[in-house]
């Protein structure tokens, strides 16, 4: 691996525009080339970025040898293909969350990546946070005793139109995939996998999810409480009740602007979060890192967990009847 690591994007949308103004802040980072299939916006992007190389297909950009790893921040509906196309091209991935559509696709992109030897991992940007792994440590240190419960939520108010990727089943349309993933990720990273789940939603219009509550029980004893809206905005947070105390993630939950630690009898203490860039910075240095060890998965954001994520997922959407039009394939 070459002392620069060499990036290409996939899908200049919005996301991507702040992952390649992250890139800046990477030290061992260098934005190569960037792919679309609308050949003036590719141009446009690396006008912007000062990317030496546009291509105006997925496929070229694929295919293009002078790349290390590519960036995939199309919508999810397509980041199957997406991500087979780059493996069939030798290419390593950092794929926006959701992974995939459903396990399956996710188990067999993995099982493609192992066999090839190309280093694959999940964008969750949040897990990366150094505010979470503050959170962990409080928790794992006992700081408000045993954790009994948890609750996370995230939700906004989106326009209705049909065709909306956020509304349209074609593009893996729902407030699961799009939002619902972040307080179900953060709960996975630190309670585990549940034992049981109950899960009710409102399917709209098209027929995908726009409000959607779950609840996880444990074994032991514990629960968890999630909730995602694509209909009305909620107080984006994370909040975590324990035998002497309580933790608060404060909002915006995809963004955390620091911690709220209040043990019982005793005054609140704040913790202030601290950022670099638009936050996306951190994976990107775990990818560099991972990369330049000969690794091919993150220990942070394990081929495992995002399976268990997706699988969670899919248990949730059967309890609703939810399928996509591409999962009939």
């Amino acid at each position: 691996m070459p002392s620069k690591i060499r990036w290409g994007i996939l899908g200049p949308g919005a996301i991507a525009h702040s992952f390649a103004e992250d890139l800046k802040r990477v030290e061992d980072a260098q934005l190569v080339a960037v792919g679309s299939r609308d050949a003036q916006r590719a141009r446009r992007f690396a006008q912007k970025f000062d990317i030496p190389h546009a291509f105006d297909s997925y496929q070229a950009l694929a295919r293009f040898e002078e790349l290390d790893v590519i960036y995939i921040a199309t919508p999810h509906s397509r980041h199957y293909e997406d991500m087979l196309l780059c493996l069939e091209f030798n290419k390593h991935i950092l794929c926006e969350k959701s992974f995939t559509i459903n396990a399956r696709q996710a188990k067999e992109v993995l099982r493609i990546a192992r066999q090839k030897k190309l280093f694959v991992m999940e964008a969750m940007w949040t897990r990366f946070l150094p505010v979470i792994f503050k959170l962990r440590q409080l928790l794992q240190a006992g700081e408000i005793g045993r954790l009994i419960m948890m609750t996370a939520d995230l939700g906004f108010n989106f326009p209705f139109h049909p065709e909306h990727r956020v509304f349209n089943p074609h593009l893996g349309g729902g407030a699961l995939l799009d939002v619902g993933i972040y307080p179900l990720s953060l709960c996975h990273y630190l309670m585990g996998v549940p034992d049981e789940l109950t899960t009710l939603a409102y399917l709209g219009q098209t027929n995908v999810d726009e409000l959607a509550s779950v609840i996880f029980k444990y074994q032991d004893g514990r629960m968890a409480n999630l909730y995602a809206s694509l209909r009305s905005h909620t107080p984006s947070d994370a909040v975590f009740m324990g035998t002497e105390g309580v933790i608060r993630l404060l909002p915006p939950l995809y963004r955390p602007t620091g911690i709220s630690l209040k043990k019982a009898g005793q005054q609140e203490q704040l913790i202030k979060a601290e950022w670099e860039g638009n936050g996306y910075l951190y994976e990107a240095r775990e990818v560099g890192r991972c990369l330049k060890q000969g690794k091919l998965e993150s220990a942070i954001m394990p081929h495992e967990d995002t399976i268990i994520i997706m699988e969670l997922m899919d248990s949730i959407r059967a309890q609703w009847g939810l399928t996509y039009p591409m999962e009939a394939r």
